[in-house]
């Protein structure tokens, strides 16, 4: 009983009839992402990219528009 051509068919056939053709790319694009950031999270690499950004030196908001 596993998945055959034609359970996937359906599944692409009701995908499509939910989301509609064009929203299809954002919806994957979101599922990247959200892969992406899941697999960062348990390697512990959000953590570590945080307390870099804490260590560099702020400007005031005045400098940073210029630059």
């Amino acid at each position: 009983m596993g998945l055959s051509i034609w359970h996937i068919l359906v599944v692409l056939i009701v995908v499509l009839v939910v989301f509609g053709a064009g929203k299809i790319p954002s919806v994957m694009g979101d599922l990247g992402k959200g892969i992406r950031n899941f697999k960062s999270g348990l390697n512990g690499e959000a953590e570590d990219k945080s307390k870099k950004d804490e260590d560099q030196p702020r400007l005031p908001p005045s400098k940073q528009d210029t630059l």
